[in-house]
């Protein structure tokens, strides 16, 4: 830390500053929580960011925020006040770093300022407000502030009141230690991996410790975001690591259940996968909805207006959220039923509950769209074209061909596609050409569904639907194949495409866009994979040597999707954010 005494030499002293390094000004006559100023200045996510009386700038705002410095020392050194110049915004900021984050933000360098609640950050220019401003900071507790802020603001029912009472502790413990969240995450992981290894005994005792161990990797979960939260450690590792663990455990879990039933013998893979199945397709439900909507022109209707207005009722907000089965309430769910029950009964039960939230959100959303008078934005249309996951086939036909105009075709074009190719899986004669006949009419109808830009009231539902028949497709043909270890299979091959198509899901949500289009030529897109698994049960009706193929597909989407996901979120281009969590 270094003392200037005035502009000038502060920015000599920036100057001297390696390039690559974070730096901060601070007016000495700052008064304030530290934990307001870890908010300001020591958050990794933003390029700038300012407080009362403090600002900091990474390397890549660096060279902005030199030449606002030196602009300020000029004006001063001319006789000029130090204050916004023509055409500038005026603000109540009079110290130098307050002027200099209204000039990084003229000049286009966004300066998050963040909410700091009951927290003071202040300049006091005269002794009374000195003594205001420290009688302010000595009646917060900054401890309690930065505990409570490190638990996010809107969770589920079992998290709120059954987990993060406690896990916060748990994340302070963990920072004293200096322990980091991706530690924790990975902990979490494992955790869930000896949960599945328990479950996978088929025994009474291990479907206890099963239940256990899972509640607590759901602890570690939360806690890994508090921690994240409460030392302001947001990484891009950080991002990859959360956003992916969570599947992989709850798939894992499926999985462990799944051999478990089958040492007692009981076959429940069609379960397990269809269970998968579900609740990918509800997350693929919620962020096409979100995409979609998030920046709509005039996003309101009246549906919304009623949620609105049911949110001043506290107990109905709570209802809400535990009707959606949110993750906390769902690995409650299954880890006590894991305990006292069987696999079949957790599978039902998780069918059931899946499937009714399901209907709830849908018919809400369905409604909103429905009601809403909302233009929809190129970027939302963009979003929805990278989900709809459409692979070369799709994308010849979307060029040859448009579909017509109206507001909805494409959701129309995506069920006709998905009603025949289904209709043909479950009810033609297993392994007909005829269900090949149907895939390809699928993947000609799908390419015409997304020929034009995804704008419609009613457009987002086309990539839950392309979900929704890519993984039953595979869950069908392979519950139908009566070839050993068929469905096993499948369930490998779903868990790499949803991977894939989870990966898609949070590069938009970091801003950073869709993976390349070379990784979705190269997994053939959905119509592709549908279409080839369509094949290959007519090639090899009722041949183990199904089985491998489906084996072999599984691994070589798993490999290439994973090396280039790796590949993104190791890369300095990935967003700095730790994933919030989703509440479905």
């Amino acid at each position: 830390m270094t003392a200037a005494a005035d502009a000038g030499e502060a920015a000599d002293v920036l100057a001297a500053v390696p390039m690559n390094t974070r730096v901060a000004l601070v007016d000495p006559r700052f008064v304030g929580h530290v934990h307001a100023l870890r908010l300001g200045l020591t958050d990794p996510r933003f390029a700038a960011a300012s407080i009362p009386g403090a600002l900091t700038a990474q390397p890549e705002a660096r060279p902005a925020l030199l030449r606002a410095l030196r602009r300020a020392v000029a004006a001063v050194g001319a006789g000029s006040p130090l204050a916004p110049s023509a055409g500038e915004p005026v603000t109540e900021e009079r110290t130098v770093p307050g002027r200099l984050a209204v000039a990084l933000d003229v000049e286009g360098t966004a300066v998050q300022r963040p909410e700091l609640g009951s927290l003071t950050a202040a300049v006091p220019t005269t002794p009374e407000a000195r003594t205001e401003a420290v009688a302010a900071v000595a009646a917060v507790d900054d401890e309690a502030v930065r505990l409570r802020s490190a638990v996010k603001a809107h969770d589920g029912f079992f998290t709120t009141f059954f987990i993060s009472p406690y896990s916060r502790y748990i994340a302070r413990w963990c920072a004293r230690r200096g322990l980091t969240p991706n530690q924790v995450t990975t902990a979490s992981l494992i955790t869930a991996l000896i949960a599945a290894g328990c479950a996978a005994t088929g025994t009474r005792g291990g479907y206890v410790a099963a239940g256990v161990l899972l509640l607590f990797s759901f602890v570690l979960d939360c806690t890994d975001g508090q921690l994240a939260r409460y030392s302001l450690q947001y990484s891009t590792m950080g991002a990859w690591l959360d956003a992916t663990f969570d599947r992989a455990k709850e798939y894992a879990y499926y999985a462990g259940l799944a051999l478990g039933a089958a040492r007692g013998g009981d076959d429940v893979w069609v379960l397990a996968l269809g269970a998968m199945v579900l609740q990918a397709c509800r997350h693929v439900v919620d962020f096409s909805f979100n995409e979609a909507n998030h920046d709509a022109v005039s996003n309101t209707s009246p549906t919304a207006a009623l949620s609105d207005r049911l949110d001043s009722v506290g107990w109905t907000v709570w209802l809400r959220r535990m009707i959606v089965l949110p993750i906390g309430e769902r690995w409650a769910m299954i880890a006590v039923l894991t305990a006292v029950t069987t696999p079949r009964v957790v599978f039902y039960a998780l069918l059931v509950g899946c499937a009714l939230a399901a209907c709830y959100t849908t018919a809400g959303r369905l409604l909103r769209s429905l009601t809403r008078k909302a233009q929809r934005t190129d970027r939302a249309a963009l979003a929805l074209h990278d989900l709809a996951d459409s692979g070369p086939i799709a994308q010849a036909f979307a060029a040859a061909l448009r579909r017509p105009g109206g507001g909805f075709t494409a959701p129309v074009l995506a069920f006709a596609g998905a009603l025949v190719l289904l209709a043909a899986v479950i009810f033609t004669p297993y392994g007909g050409w005829l269900t090949v006949g149907a895939a390809a009419l699928y993947a000609v109808l799908s390419g015409l569904a997304v020929s034009r830009p995804l704008k419609g009231a009613l457009d987002w539902l086309v990539p839950p639907v392309f979900r929704a028949a890519e993984y039953c497709t595979i869950l069908v043909l392979a519950a139908r194949s009566d070839v050993p270890h068929a469905v096993p299979a499948a369930f490998g091959l779903v868990s790499a495409v949803a991977y894939h198509h989870y990966d898609t899901v949070y590069r938009i949500r970091g801003g950073t866009g869709a993976p390349p289009r070379w990784l979705v030529r190269v997994t053939l897109g959905h119509e592709g994979r549908t279409l080839a698994v369509a094949v290959l049960a007519a090639v090899l009706i009722h041949d183990p040597a199904f089985t491998t193929a489906l084996t072999a597909l599984a691994a070589a989407v798993a490999l290439v999707v994973l090396a280039e996901s790796i590949r993104f979120w190791v890369s300095s281009s990935a967003p700095a954010v730790h994933d919030e969590g989703e509440l479905a």
